[in-house]
């Protein structure tokens, strides 16, 4: 009998072989493969971090419990996992050798110790003296000594020393690999037409004589390994400490998690290996992978410009989005009328603009936005504190409990409140996820509003890369919907329900956006049942809610049409008592598919949505998310021709059938790429 539902982690790495095959698809740029290789380690990193050790404490639950969570015993997941991981593992390798042979034929090459010249032998030396030596921090080991503290981003060299007339012993020490300080790679100098690149472990495995000078050791081994520990921290309850004090107490912990995964070259010294495990309290159940020379693979997303022949993937570069091509201002635009920004098509430049007029326009009295995850250098979070500064109200929702931005964030918070900005900490038991931002102005005695919400993070950096959607209005209904949210967050009052009044154009969760969607699925069964038109159409980044899975199972027999794009997680399964089977596909692309939007027939009215929420429990019921009706005509149907240009992509959509074996959509159709395809869209509107 078929499995109702896929366990999500399964289906994830699942995903995560998605990425795997960009890297290996030799149609795209050598650069991009390189980065899709790091994209991949990158993954498994925070899978491991915290979804494996998720698993591991749910070792504990009893069978109901864990099934119900997590659709299988947790045993029987990890176990899988494992296998799949050391599956992924081996073709990550075989990539990488590939890829490194393409390398070659441009003349580029990553150079071991063992491989230098003598002009790149000086050099090396000389660049570890002055800039790597202060970082460098050899730690001895050996049975009396307690294990020291290791940090889980961090790659490490195990070294294994002797002497000559030493028959037996060998001596152990570790070093941890400074990329914070000095970067993973060090252009060398190459003979002429060739770019030669070697990796800082490289640089001090070469360095390792000077280094242990002072033991007068013989011969060195030197590997690398690394391990992922448990990230995840609990908020406890004690209503004597703030939410910021006990984020900062989780993120201590976090550094002291048990480890969960330990990576490390086949090549180590055995001994080491297994002094290694046994003094991490390592077991035959934990994730104990041997692999090749290369770890922390995620570095290799910023693989230095070398490949001089290759031309960018595409010759594609965001544009102006019509509405704001002339002079005029992002807010005289939007009282006007509505604007769907769609990133990256789109720069992300009305945004900023946008709020840096707000912080210079005296008639504006307030700002409210809510705020996830910000660029490194946010110009979001400046225009805020600028429009703080002229003496503007400025509120910002600030989510602390971004997971691995906790840091990020708290710093942020210091400094909005140093510079006038109230801050905003949400919900004791809820992340504030919902894109939002409304802006008041008074004109004339009277007051305007005007805002977006959006599908994903107002940050500029991630806007180039990630795809999403942003709708930019003055429409008074969801000016209103989002006040109402901010008032419910400005003070609430235990449960998010008993403050949030109802809303009217924007789905909310927890409070109505499940039942909401639940509702529009069974209009659409009706329809179907009547022997009318039905039709669904879902795209989101992950689908493992299993109320929603069931109510599109129950419509899918009873014949509506269902149509899902789906990046990431996928549980449902296609059965043999659906009239129509899911037609369900995954785009793995040059950019992030991040977009959320939700299509229904609806007896010809067709009603579409965009949201900030997957179809996930932890979103729709652990999360403050919003979703938008799109009822400007011209918008939404933008949105249509943009998701049926989607589902016809026959180059980079992969079918997502039972078997999870990521199949390419193959048809007798020209090859239609949809993402360059959006882009022709996009733009042709701008002619």
């Amino acid at each position: 009998m078929i499995n109702r539902f896929i366990p999500r982690d399964i289906s994830w790495l699942s995903f995560n072989g998605r990425v795997l095959q960009e890297a290996a698809d030799e149609s795209v740029p050598l650069s991009e493969r390189i980065k899709f290789l790091g994209i991949f380690s990158n993954n498994l990193d925070e899978f491991f971090r915290v979804r494996v050790a998720g698993l591991k404490r749910a070792l504990i639950f009893n069978e109901k419990e864990a099934r119900e969570i997590f659709f299988e015993k947790p045993q029987v997941i990890l176990d899988q996992l494992n296998e799949l991981v050391i599956q992924q593992q081996q073709q990550f390798d075989h990539i990488w050798l590939k890829v490194q042979a393409d390398m070659a034929k441009e003349k580029v090459f990553i150079k071991t110790d063992e491989e230098l010249n003598h002009e790149q032998q000086e050099f090396v030396k000389f660049y570890y003296e002055e800039e790597v030596e202060s970082n460098v921090i050899p730690l001895m080991l050996d049975e009396a000594r307690p294990m020291p503290y290791l940090r889980d981003k961090s790659l490490y060299l195990g070294i294994a020393m002797r002497k000559k007339d030493w028959e037996y012993e060998t001596r152990f020490a570790i070093i941890e690999n400074p990329t914070r300080h000095n970067g993973r790679f060090l252009l060398l100098p190459s003979p002429k037409g060739e770019k030669h690149v070697m990796l800082l472990e490289d640089v001090i495995k070469y360095n390792l004589p000077h280094i242990f000078s002072y033991f007068g050791f013989d011969s060195f081994t030197a590997n690398a390994f690394k391990i992922t520990k448990d990230a995840e921290f609990d908020i406890d309850n004690d209503i004597n400490t703030t939410l910021v004090e006990k984020i900062e107490k989780g993120i201590k912990n976090r550094r002291k998690g048990k480890p969960t995964r330990f990576v490390f070259d086949k090549d180590m010294d055995s001994a080491l290996v297994a002094f290694l495990i046994k003094k991490l309290n390592l077991s035959k159940k934990d994730s104990i992978i041997p692999g090749q020379k290369i770890h922390n693979f995620k570095h290799f997303m910023d693989f230095p410009k070398v490949f001089k022949s290759e031309k960018p993937s595409t010759e594609r570069s965001a544009f102006d989005h019509p509405d704001f091509a002339g002079r005029q201002r992002i807010s005289d635009v939007l009282v006007k009328k509505d604007v769907l920004l769609s990133f990256p098509y789109h720069t992300f430049h009305p945004i900023i603009d946008l709020l840096r007029e707000a912080a210079m326009d005296p008639d504006v009295r307030s700002i409210y936005i809510t705020i996830y995850r910000m660029a490194e250098n946010s110009k979001v979070a400046n225009t805020l504190i600028n429009a703080a500064r002229n003496g503007k109200e400025v509120t910002v929702m600030l989510e602390l409990r971004a997971r691995f931005d906790e840091e990020h964030n708290l710093m942020w918070k210091e400094r909005f409140e140093m510079e006038g900005v109230k801050v905003l900490l949400g919900i004791p038991d809820k992340k504030v996820h919902a894109k939002l931002c409304v802006i008041k102005k008074r004109l004339n005695n009277k007051t305007i509003q005007y805002g977006f919400v959006s599908t994903g993070n107002f940050n500029e950096k991630t806007a180039k890369i990630y795809g999403d959607h942003c709708f930019m209005t003055s429409n008074r209904t969801v000016m209103a919907d989002i006040n109402k949210i901010f008032t419910a967050l400005k003070k609430p009052k235990g449960d998010l329900l008993q403050t949030l009044k109802p809303t009217k154009n924007l789905l909310v969760c927890p409070t109505n956006m499940r039942t909401t969607f639940l509702s529009l699925i069974d209009k659409e069964i009706a329809e179907a049942r009547a022997g009318n038109k039905a039709r669904i159409i879902i795209k989101i980044n992950s689908l493992s809610d299993k109320i929603l899975i069931r109510q599109l199972y129950e419509a899918a027999a009873k014949g509506v049409k269902i149509e899902l794009i789906v990046r990431g997680i996928y549980c449902a399964v296609n059965q043999k008592k659906f009239k129509v089977p899911f037609h369900a596909i995954s785009i793995i692309d040059e950019y992030l598919e991040h977009a959320r939007a939700m299509y229904f027939y609806a007896g010809g009215k067709e009603l579409v949505y965009i949201s900030s929420a997957d179809w996930m429990p932890r979103n729709l019921d652990f999360r403050v998310e919003a979703a938008v009706q799109i009822t400007n005509k011209k918008i939404k149907q933008e949105l249509i021709e943009m998701l049926e240009i989607q589902l016809k992509d026959n180059v980079k959509a992969r079918i997502l059938n039972n078997k999870l074996d990521n199949t390419y959509v193959h048809n007798d159709k020209s090859p239609y790429r949809s993402q360059v395809e959006l882009y022709q869209y996009l733009r042709k509107k701008t002619k």
